[in-house]
């Protein structure tokens, strides 16, 4: 773990490998620690950085109104900061709608895109009676203790069985959880409608979505798929929405594929 100051940001990252940059940015309820068998799996080609969002593992808490324009400012001083030039930029959830928003807002930064279980935001990619829902259970759950509700999570985060070590992965990151950081994430999230966004990317993008994700279904992939223009679609079969933790090996292996034939 280390921490960049840049930009007026204190952004913690974790980093492994080298090689050209790979961005990671994880999705709410999560930190960097979310990308640990892609900082093993994608190490030897790559120089991987998962970063630790505002408000997320070691970075301290945003701001109460940033907004995603303040996220995207966010990532590109940890670019800037450690000198990356151009990278690879993969987000999973939350973070794949944030790439989008840093290719519209800092393209400057942007080599490709890997979207994995991506939305154009809340708002550009579920109907708002699920928008609102989603909102009003992070507000409830916010203030009592993520022991309390961590696993009400979980069945819509996996398709099928996970090996225990995911599962104590992803319960450990959600126990650390603070309210600012999350409520601050997905309160950007929700009112963020990415989809004019869409047709102007410019750089080559993967999509990477599970065929059985109930939280970004396959509709969202496929319409991410239509309005971005030359964009690759990869439908992993039996799984649901953190696909990197859930099928790390077939996710390192199609990003790396990816990776490779971007010039």
């Amino acid at each position: 773990m280390d921490v960049v100051e840049a930009g007026g940001w204190t952004i913690a990252y974790h980093r492994a490998g080298a090689g050209a940059p790979l961005l990671l940015l994880h999705g709410a309820w999560s930190d960097g620690r979310e990308w640990r068998p892609q900082l093993e799996g994608l190490s030897d080609g790559f120089d991987v950085v998962a970063w630790d969002a505002p408000g997320c593992g070691a970075s301290p808490d945003p701001p109460a109104d940033l907004t995603l324009a303040g996220y995207t400012d966010a990532v590109a001083a940890l670019v800037g900061g450690l000198g990356l030039g151009r990278v690879h930029l993969c987000g999973l959830s939350f973070g794949g709608g944030l790439a989008l928003a840093v290719w519209q807002r800092h393209p400057e930064v942007v080599r490709s895109l890997v979207l994995a279980s991506a939305y154009a935001g809340w708002k550009g990619s579920l109907p708002p009676e699920e928008v609102e829902a989603r909102l009003r259970r992070v507000r409830a759950e916010l203030d009592r203790p993520p022991a309390e509700w961590v696993d009400g999570y979980l069945p819509g985060f996996f398709a099928g069985p996970v090996p225990q070590e995911t599962l104590d992965l992803v319960r450990a990151v959600v126990l650390d959880v603070r309210p600012a950081g999350t409520r601050s994430m997905l309160t950007a999230f929700a009112d963020a409608d990415l989809r004019d966004v869409l047709p102007t990317v410019a750089v080559p993008t993967l999509l990477l979505h599970g065929t059985e994700d109930v939280r970004a279904p396959r509709p969202v992939a496929e319409a991410l798929h239509a309005a971005i223009p030359g964009s690759q679609l990869v439908l992993l079969p039996g799984v649901g929405h953190v696909v990197n933790l859930e099928a790390p090996a077939a996710f390192d292996a199609a990003v790396r594929r990816f990776l490779l034939a971007v010039p």
